[in-house]
């Protein structure tokens, strides 16, 4: 479902994204090309700050977003997923957040005031607030970041999860693919 919120905000979707029916976008959302937005995700921009702006909530081009995702944002702050990257099923992306081009974020993790550099991996049951992770880094799966000296424990992004994060990008550009043509037969 495609819908306005209360400040008559209309999500922008480029033509060559595929939008699951069940899935909901709401507000001052802009999915770029070639996305893919799961089954019953929700993306919801629709708060405000406190003079009644608000930040967009973007998804960059070839970028997908699984089966389940909540991406929303506290008092009209941005959101940005950058280019090439994956939110795993179930995951809960809170702004105010920038995700990087090219990241991996894993299933049930959990993402608030946070930025998470280009390249990197955050594995299952994860969860990091309130940081920013350089690129390139690996946080393991249920592990809980919440400052910069929680960083200080985390290694470099390993080239075999960085081929792994990769190749479900790829899939999920095919997906679009796939359901778009499916969506042309009926």
């Amino acid at each position: 479902m495609i819908r306005k919120n209360p400040s008559g905000d209309l999500p922008i979707i480029h033509e060559s994204a595929f939008v699951d029916p069940t899935a909901i976008i709401c507000g001052k959302v802009i999915v770029h090309e070639n996305v893919f937005i799961g089954p019953y995700a929700v993306i919801r921009a629709d708060e405000v700050t406190a003079d009644g702006g608000m930040e967009p909530i973007v998804i960059g081009a070839n970028s997908n977003i699984q089966d389940g995702v909540v991406i929303h944002s506290k008092s009209g702050a941005a959101v940005t997923i950058g280019e090439h990257s994956s939110i795993a099923h179930r995951s809960i992306v809170h702004g105010p957040c920038t995700v990087g081009d090219r990241v991996f974020i894993g299933f049930n993790s959990v993402l608030f005031n946070c930025v998470i550099g280009a390249g990197s991996v955050v594995r299952h049951n994860s969860v990091v607030e309130g940081c920013h992770v350089p690129e390139g880094f690996h946080i393991p799966s249920t592990t809980n970041i919440h400052n910069d000296a929680d960083l200080a424990r985390i290694q470099p992004v390993p080239v075999d999860m960085t081929a792994f994060s990769e190749d479900v990008a790829r899939t999920n550009v095919d997906l679009v693919r796939g359901y778009k043509r499916l969506a042309n037969e009926f």
